[in-house]
């Protein structure tokens, strides 16, 4: 069974918590501190899903403002995004309009969007509750979970959940893989009449 190939890219602020929840997912790993990521990092995970399998070819995009004009580089040919921010932290939710709205703009038209409220094993410090969250991603057509990269709360169901969300494969068409086959055929049965008569 063939593997299909899903490029996904992560956004959101600086310390929402983006390359911590791409570690968990793609090893299970969990690092309480770890630096700001330059550019982009990427990693990839292949999980089984009811339709077969999907690799997840992961693009952890960096937050800070003085790397945001490279975010649209990574747009390109993704599947689906997962735009995160930090439940403590109002203003990391302000954003998310502006994310969505730069990646719809320079991103493929029919790109799947999930919204992540992250960090949810520090509820008591919330800022943003669950509703707002919610009402949000239903606003964008977005599936909408409250993810913990330290409890791996919704960590894997958030990714299957996007697969899942992803439209059809395009069927290969098997005329037009015949006429690929008899036409390199031809072209080698051309060449060796070419080497016999000169």
């Amino acid at each position: 069974m063939s593997i299909r190939e899903v490029k996904v890219v992560v956004l959101g602020d600086t310390g929402v918590g983006k390359s911590s929840l791409v570690l968990r997912f793609a090893t299970g790993n969990y690092r309480p501190y770890s630096e700001s990521t330059i550019g982009a990092s990427f990693m990839s995970k292949i999980i089984q899903t009811r339709t077969g399998s999907v690799k997840f070819q992961i693009w952890d995009t960096a937050g800070q403002e003085k790397y945001r004009s490279l975010a649209p580089m990574y747009y390109r040919g993704a599947a689906a995004a997962i735009v995160v921010y930090d439940i403590t932290r109002v203003d990391t939710f302000k954003t998310l309009r502006s994310w969505v709205d730069e990646l719809r703009a320079q991103g493929p038209k029919d790109i799947s969007i999930a919204v992540a409220g992250n960090k949810a094993d520090m509820s008591d410090a919330r800022e943003i509750d669950t509703k707002t969250g919610k009402e949000f991603a239903e606003e964008i057509g977005a599936i909408f979970m409250e993810t913990s990269a330290k409890d791996s709360l919704n960590v894997d169901e958030i990714f299957v959940g996007i697969a899942a969300k992803l439209p059809a494969p395009p069927k290969s068409d098997p005329d037009n893989i015949t006429l690929k086959s008899a036409t390199r055929n031809l072209q080698q049965q051309q060449a060796a009449q070419k080497k016999k008569c000169c």
